[in-house]
């Protein structure tokens, strides 16, 4: 008998997330910000030190030396915070690491799927690509954190081999109104060598309509297809994490990922905009296995760098204090 579909998925359980997050909320947060200082503290001594704080000035490009980027007069205060009917999970994942800060500090926070940067420096998700692919300062106002991660931040144990899986790309996805998988879909659904399914309610073409594929389901292929949608697209990263090849256009949008920081033909391989050298991409790398194990090594070292729980931990108390600082508050 087969498992319903939630029940393969082999994304993150939110049953569990949601456990952990009310487990959490018994920690008084008078405990944790006790803390606070000996753990930004602790960054010196660390190992990996300069990661952390490169991290954490990448998703806080506010420059807490410089002159402060005031919040408007009437942002909310750090006490005021309240768990919404919806988007749960934005306040949990916010509220994780807020609560090492004093009540009485303001901030400002956009939910949801971030596609302009906002008037007054604010707490995202996700954030236009800065054009020089990571050293302008033109998306400063957007401060990253890892928000939502119980759907974004799924990583996966592939034991199926490259060489081992079926030399096909797949995608399933939702395709209504999102232009970018639309235009691929228009140019090549029905070609041989790729599996593609619109998983929208309705999909935009009958005959783009398939069931969804759960993640071992689509690791059977050797290339994923990590198409943008609202913002970035939400299978990168375990795409990245599998023996699978990511293929995507180079991205737009960015989060706790830091996907402006990948590199084409190193992390993943680049497709053109127009997708128009798609299937000669993917015929070149099945030619090309030593290329392919070469971007296999590459993402999976770059997923490493997210793995580590206390140094995530380190990173979101030091973008948060970047961004108290650097708004004037101390």
């Amino acid at each position: 008998m087969r498992l319903p579909y939630f029940l393969r998925s082999g994304k993150n359980p939110k049953a569990l997330y949601f456990a952990r997050c009310l487990a959490r909320g018994l920690v008084p947060p008078a405990l944790c910000r006790a803390r606070r200082d000996a753990l930004l503290a602790s960054i010196a001594e660390r190992p990996d030190r300069d990661e952390i704080e490169a991290r954490a000035a990448y998703c806080c490009r506010l420059d807490p030396a410089g002159a402060p980027a005031p919040l408007p007069a009437g942002a909310p205060r750090l006490r005021d915070q309240r768990m919404p009917w919806k988007g749960q999970v934005y306040y949990f994942d916010t509220r994780e690491f807020l609560r090492f800060f004093p009540p009485e500090l303001r901030w400002l926070h956009v939910p949801g799927d971030v596609t302009e940067v906002p008037p007054a420096p604010a707490i995202v998700k996700s954030r236009p690509i800065a054009e020089d692919r990571g050293g302008a300062s033109g998306n400063a106002g957007a401060v990253l954190l890892n928000l939502n991660k119980v759907r974004h931040f799924v990583f996966v144990r592939d034991r199926l081999r490259f060489e081992d899986k079926l030399p096909r790309a797949v995608f399933r996805g939702k395709v209504k109104g999102k232009p970018k998988r639309i235009a691929l879909f228009e140019r090549h659904f029905g070609r041989p060598e790729l599996d593609m399914g619109d998983t929208s309610s309705r999909a935009v073409r009958p005959e783009w309509a398939a069931p969804k594929l759960s993640l071992e389901d689509q690791l059977r292929f050797r290339y994923v297809l990590a198409i943008e949608g609202n913002d970035v697209a939400s299978n990168l990263k375990w795409v990245l994490s599998s023996n699978s090849l990511a293929v995507m256009p180079r991205p737009e949008y960015e989060t706790w990922f830091q996907e402006g920081l990948l590199l084409p033909g190193v992390h993943y391989v680049e497709i053109r905009p127009d997708y128009a050298d798609l299937p000669e991409k993917l015929a070149w790398y099945d030619a090309h296995p030593a290329e392919a194990a070469a971007i296999l090594d590459a993402a999976h070292a770059w997923v490493a760098r997210f793995r580590d729980p206390g140094r995530e931990r380190l990173v979101s108390l030091r973008v948060l204090d970047r961004y108290f600082r650097a708004t004037g508050q101390r």
